[in-house]
Order: structure tokens, then C-alpha cells, then sequence
């Protein structure tokens, strides 16, 4: 069978000639969808493509211009500069007057400076060329406003492993792809699992077997290799949805669920320093009194990271992760310190009280050691706010019966029964 050598990578030969044969982003391109009839009508204006790599950013610009039979000239923004893109406007400007439409596709545009987006912004507005921009980085954040109100943004996904089936099945049918090129089953999964989404990750992985077995079945040892120690990548987006979903998952209590999204931060390269750090903010905000050893157990997996270092403090990460995870919640500390903010920065600030003043303008304190109890009524705060409310949950049901008692408010400490909290933040 054909290897294929001099040709170009399967994930050239696999770009889709139709709609029938692009892949995946169903929300975007499926069957009456916006998008879809307009470029059946051939009537699109400027688009930016964002989402993670081998999702089909490039293939659908291409099909694009496909279809609306347009003259494509392809940048990328990393080795372009702004005489590259003005030569590209010039030639859309002539094919203007001709009746010819023109696509520029520029992957990669987040790397473009404000200057080198705004060498696009008339001749993007005036029509003389379609702008297709793809880029991995949220355009809200990367790009100019200016550029961004003249363009539409879609948002692509990672390809599901009904896509990459899909994908597969249509590569081994193609004459341009691996006609005939038989992978079993577990071996497949192997390769879905390992592309994370990816679809040109996914074909190169299959190319590469079917050169090593000159087109004949792999086995899952050979596949093994090829796929190798799998290399974990994200976006700026897919980390802050990851740190997201840690913290909602210890916040919800899933051990399972944190400890998962905790383990693909690190595998993608997270600082595992940034992960302790968000544990101990964690602590204080989400478990608080409920359970005030979190926030050492928390403080002592950031000491762990700081130094005993990685891999082995993955351990330490691991175990502050699960114990968080699992122990009893309380936001009141957080609610207390929001509404104590608030007060202040709208003005309350009222004069300190004359006995809690220091040095020789002190009058009338109270040493409260010298009381039953090491506790003595007196004014603290002038128009007296209240803002700790201790849901009394584990631990903050002791602080509330202590301060209860301190306050002469009861004779005995009650039992620490923990009571049902109906609260929001």
C-alpha cells in the first residue's frame, strides 16, 4: 500500500471540500445554522474563529473560500507584519473592482499589536477584503475593540469522540487519506483519548501508524508508543475554567471531582504554587470557623510546594485537595469581612471610642481579664454593626456558644448541635 511520501501531512489531505465532510462545531456550521446559510449564499462578512487547536479554525476558512470561489491568502500573525497585510488589502481593494471577492485569513491574530490590527480596520468596514482571524486566546481580551465591532466571533469546541470516529471513518474512506487503514478498537480509543479533542493531533496520530505498519493493523503496544507520555496543553480560557471547576468542586464538596481538575492543571503546567495559594484563599473563604484546621492543612501544602518541591508535593497538593473537599463549609468569615468592606468604603467610619484610644488618650477602659469570664459589656464600635454571623456549622457552633456565654446571653455552653442553614451567597 501507498505510504503517501512527498505528500502533504493527512490533516491537508483531509480538509473538507464540502460541508458534508467538515466535522464537528454543530452549533456553528450544522443545518440551519446562520453561518452555514450564509455562506451558502456566499453573503458573510469579517469572522474571528476562536477555540482550542485541530478543531477546524483553518479547515472552515478554507471551505469558505470554497464556496464562495474568493481569492484566499493566508498570514500568520507571528512571521507578518503590517507591509504583508497591506499588500493582501491592496490586492483585495483590485479584486474589488473586478467583482472578485477576497479572503484574508490570518491565524493566529491575537499576536497582532493594536497597530497591526488597525492597518485592518477600513478595508475590513469597507468590504474590500472578508477578514477570517483564528486564534486560541479569547478575542475579547486579545483584540481591539475597534477590530472586534467589525467582526463576528465564533466559538469553537473540542471535537467530541463521536467527531473523531466520524473523522476516522472518513480518512480511511478518502482516496486522498488511508484508504482501507483497519485500527482496532482499543487502539482507537487510545488515540481519541490522547488527542484531548484535538482532530489534526488525532490524524497525525493515525498517519504516523500507518507509516510504521506500512498500512497494515496496529496493535496497542505500537500505539503506545506512538502516542507516547501525552503532552497536556490549555488555553488562558481552559485554565481559568479548570481553577473554576476546582474550586467549585472542593466548594461542593467532591473530592473526586476537585482532585480531577487539580490533577490537569498540574499536567498542563500549571505553577503548583498559584494551586496552593488558591487552597488557602480557599480555607478562610469557603470553610472558615466551620473547620479552622483547613486553613492549616491548606497552609501546609503551600510550605510543602515552596520547599519540597514537584513532583512529590503533588502529594501534599492531594491531600489539602481531598481534606478541603471533604470538610464541613461555612462562608460566614467571608459574608463578615464583604459587609465589613462595604460599610467602610461607604463611609462608616465612626470616631473610636474614647476608652479604646491609646496611650493618654485612653478614658474608662475595661481590662476585660479582671472580669468573670475575661468579659465585661463596653461600647467597641459606635452605632454598632453586627457582622459575623456563625451559621453554626462544626466548629462555629462552639464559637457562637462561647460568644453567647461570654456575653452573659446564657449560663451553659449548649451542646455543639449543628443546625440547617438556608443561605446563599
Amino acid at each position: 500500500m501507498e505510504l503517501f511520501e512527498g505528500k502533504k501531512p493527512l490533516p491537508a489531505r483531509m480538509r473538507p471540500e464540502d460541508f458534508s465532510e467538515f466535522i464537528g462545531q454543530e452549533h456553528i456550521i450544522g443545518e440551519g445554522k446562520p453561518l452555514k446559510k450564509l455562506i451558502e449564499k456566499g453573503q458573510i462578512h469579517s469572522l474571528i474563529f476562536f477555540g482550542p487547536p485541530g478543531t477546524g479554525k483553518t479547515a472552515l476558512a478554507h471551505l469558505i473560500s470554497r464556496k464562495l470561489k474568493a481569492d484566499f491568502y493566508e498570514l500568520n500573525a507571528v512571521t507578518s507584519t503590517v507591509s504583508d497585510v497591506r499588500k493582501v488589502l491592496e490586492k483585495g481593494r483590485e479584486n474589488r473592482k473586478l467583482g472578485r471577492k477576497t479572503i484574508l485569513f490570518i491565524d493566529e491574530i491575537h499576536r497582532f499589536n493594536k497597530a497591526q490590527q488597525d492597518a485592518l480596520l477600513p478595508d475590513t468596514e469597507e468590504g474590500n477584503v472578508i477578514l477570517i482571524g483564528a486564534t486560541t486566546e479569547n478575542p475579547y481580551f486579545s483584540l481591539t475593540p475597534a477590530l472586534r465591532s467589525r467582526v463576528k466571533i465564533y466559538r469553537f469546541k473540542p471535537l467530541q469522540k463521536a467527531d473523531l470516529l466520524k473523522l476516522y471513518n472518513l480518512a480511511t474512506a478518502k482516496r486522498e487519506g488511508l484508504p482501507g487503514f483497519k485500527v482496532p478498537e482499543e487502539v482507537l480509543n487510545l488515540l481519541i483519548n490522547a488527542s484531548a479533542g484535538d482532530g489534526r493531533k488525532f490524524l497525525n496520530f493515525l498517519e504516523e501508524l500507518h507509516t510504521l505498519t506500512g498500512g497494515k493493523e496496529p496493535n496497542l503496544a505500537l500505539a503506545q508508543e506512538v502516542v507516547g507520555e501525552i503532552n497536556f496543553s490549555m488555553s488562558e480560557d481552559e485554565r481559568f475554567d479548570l481553577i473554576s471547576a476546582l474550586i467549585k468542586s472542593m466548594r461542593g464538596s467532591d473530592p473526586d471531582g476537585a482532585l480531577h481538575y487539580a490533577v490537569r492543571l498540574l499536567e498542563a503546567g500549571e505553577d503548583p504554587k498559584f494551586i496552593a495559594r488558591r487552597l488557602v484563599i480557599f480555607a478562610s473563604e469557603d470553610i472558615g470557623n466551620a473547620n479552622p484546621e483547613a486553613l492549616l492543612i491548606a497552609n501546609a501544602a503551600l510550605n510543602a510546594v515552596t520547599n519540597v518541591g514537584m513532583p512529590e508535593a503533588a502529594i501534599n497538593l492531594a491531600h489539602a485537595v481531598i481534606y478541603l473537599s471533604s470538610s464541613l463549609k461555612s462562608n460566614a468569615v467571608y459574608r463578615a469581612l464583604k459587609e465589613a468592606q462595604k460599610d467602610v468604603r461607604e463611609g462608616f467610619q465612626p470616631e473610636v471610642p474614647q476608652h479604646l484610644k491609646a496611650g493618654k488618650r485612653n478614658r474608662g477602659y475595661r481590662y476585660p481579664h479582671n472580669y468573670e469570664r475575661s468579659w465585661v459589656k463596653q461600647e467597641y464600635l459606635k452605632d454598632k454593626r453586627k457582622y459575623y454571623r456563625p451559621k453554626g456549622v462544626g466548629f462555629e457552633k462552639t464559637l457562637e456558644n462561647w460568644l453567647k456565654w461570654m456575653r452573659g446571653e446564657t449560663d451553659k455552653i449548649e451542646p455543639t448541635k449543628e443546625k440547617e442553614v438556608d443561605d446563599e451567597v
